[in-house]
């Protein structure tokens, strides 16, 4: 297994992943563009030449980013990969100097054995939203979002 920064030919199969697990009301719809346009955000698991598991860090403001569309493979679950991938992410935005990262999920007692800790919606800068208005959801978000702040 190789951790890795996503490619353009990685694409399709991060939207199946992704998306497989957004069919199930799990986690928000990617579509190919968006997952193109911000391909430099997402690292990935290989195994054997397959995508078994991707999640992006997307920079919002100098001191906040964001976890999103972070997705196992349903076979290699509760592996630690998930956890692994989380702590890849969190050191990247760490190395960028970017002191706290938040996401917006339905999976929240993961992200709190990491240290996330729940907050309000509300408490997030409304540049979060941005791209909300494009999701089935909008405006009733039922996710639940949480923070962490690194050092």
């Amino acid at each position: 297994m190789i951790f890795r920064k996503a490619k353009m030919s990685d694409v399709e199969q991060m939207a199946s992943l992704i998306n497989s697990y957004a069919d199930q009301g799990l986690m928000l719809h990617r579509t190919l563009p968006s997952l193109y346009q911000k391909i430099r955000d997402y690292t990935l698991i290989e195994k054997n030449n397959a995508i078994i598991g991707v999640g992006g860090l997307h920079i919002l403001w100098k001191d906040l980013s964001e976890i999103r569309s972070l997705a196992i493979a349903p076979q290699y679950i509760h592996n630690g990969l998930g956890q692994a991938l989380v702590d890849i992410l969190l050191q990247e935005s760490r190395d960028l100097g970017i002191e706290k990262v938040f996401t917006l999920t339905y999976q929240p007692a993961f992200f709190e054995k990491s240290g996330f800790t729940r907050i309000e919606k509300d408490q997030l800068p409304q540049k979060v939203w941005t791209e909300c208005i494009n999701c089935p959801k909008f405006p009733n978000c039922d996710e639940i979002a949480l923070i962490k702040v690194i050092q």
